[in-house]
């Protein structure tokens, strides 16, 4: 298949080089023409579970020739608008667009931009940290699922098994993505502000408690939604997450120690809009996103410790 990945984060990063090394026709689209330049001399390097290798792939700034057959959007949440507004300028009709983006909300706002295209959505649980420009350590593996089933989505869970990501489709997307973000909500906004992998977050008493309560609040979002969450004991399945990365350093806590705006609007933010919408009391997801968007907009101000 013809693959463009947009976004060469972490993740863009792992699955351009990995499509790429799997016989895939891959072109990854930055927004940033120095790093696509240090791409474009020195190829994608990717290190870790998976073992080390370089792939060459070929990296743009701005419009392709070429029709993909899928636009896998891999940027972060808060420049999802953006990038779809400017694909749906010039991306062909045919291409089909996959977002395996953290959070809510980034599949509507890319049917919105996008009308006239087939827009997917799923979610991976592949860990991978940026290690500098087009260089990534694949920190773990996980299953990656798509949706929903039907045309085109068989195809490319072939492309991602065939590329070495274990993949499926379903019928439900939209209970994987609340089942991620639920996740999300326990894990990356009290990484960000205490600075802690995962795998320290559950045998800490205090950060234990906020992830569980947490977790509470998304959870009463989610029933209310009439969600259907993809697994029976939602705060098990955050310390199982925990456990399993125990070692990753969560993207929003990449984020913070990088200075960069994170994610986190569309994540615990996205649960507090959604609760206030149903008159819910999301008090805890308020105050994490209030204190990651504290920290992230004082960057030049904090005192660093000796």
């Amino acid at each position: 298949m013809n693959f463009l990945v947009v976004g060469p984060g972490a993740m863009g990063c792992l699955f351009a080089a990995r499509l790429k090394k799997a016989g895939h026709i891959v072109k990854l689209v930055d927004h940033s023409p120095e790093r696509a330049d240090h791409i474009n001399a020195h190829g994608i390097r990717v290190e870790g579970v998976t073992g080390e290798y370089k792939v060459p792939v070929p990296t743009v700034v701005g419009r392709v020739s070429e029709k993909p057959d899928v636009a896998l959007i891999c940027v972060k949440a808060n420049r999802t608008r953006d990038v779809g507004e400017a694909l749906a300028t010039w991306l062909s009709k045919k291409t089909h667009i996959l977002t395996l983006q953290n959070g809510i909300g980034n599949l509507e706002i890319l049917q919105e931009a996008l009308g006239d295209h087939t827009v997917l959505g799923g979610v991976t649980a592949q860990g991978a940290t940026v290690l500098s420009p087009g260089h990534v350590r694949h920190a773990g593996e996980g299953e990656t699922v798509i949706g929903p089933e039907g045309h085109p989505v068989g195809e490319i869970v072939s492309a991602f098994n065939r590329a070495g990501f274990d993949t499926r489709s379903v019928r439900d997307v939209n209970s994987l993505i609340w089942g991620k973000l639920i996740v999300n909500v326990g894990i990356n906004a009290l990484t960000a502000i205490t600075r802690l992998k995962n795998g320290r977050l559950p045998e800490i008493e205090g950060t234990r408690r906020v992830m569980e309560e947490a977790v509470g609040e998304a959870v009463a979002v989610a029933e209310a939604k009439d969600v259907n969450l993809p697994y029976p004991d939602p705060i098990e399945r955050v310390l199982e997450v925990c456990r399993a990365t125990s070692g990753n350093i969560a993207s929003m806590l990449q984020d913070i120690l990088n200075q960069r705006i994170t994610e986190v609007d569309f994540i615990n933010g996205a649960i507090v809009r959604e609760a206030t919408a149903l008159g819910i009391a999301a008090p805890v997801n308020r105050t994490l996103t209030s204190l990651v968007k504290a920290i992230h907009g004082s960057y030049g101000d904090r005192i660093d410790g000796q």
